[in-house]
């Protein structure tokens, strides 16, 4: 490829950037689905046990945004 064909393609995408991007947004997601589970105003065993499974995703996607924010990190260094 010559050079001037080299300057004008856009560089790779950073891979640590796009992890962090992706950690972000599962916390992100993590925080509105607490917010909107804690806002419902139903009450009883059955949204109880609703709130209880969306605690649990949000959890999940919590514990994944950890992972990728740690391989993140590791691909920095």
């Amino acid at each position: 490829m010559s050079p001037a064909l080299r300057r004008l393609r856009p560089a790779a995408p950073d891979p640590a950037d796009g992890l962090r991007e992706h950690s972000a947004a599962l916390r992100a997601h993590a925080l509105r689905l607490r917010t909107a589970a804690e806002a419902l105003d139903r009450r009883g065993p059955q949204a109880d046990a609703f709130r209880a499974e969306v605690a649990a995703l949000a959890d999940r996607c919590a514990t994944a945004a950890n992972g990728l924010a740690v391989a993140a990190a590791q691909l920095a260094h």
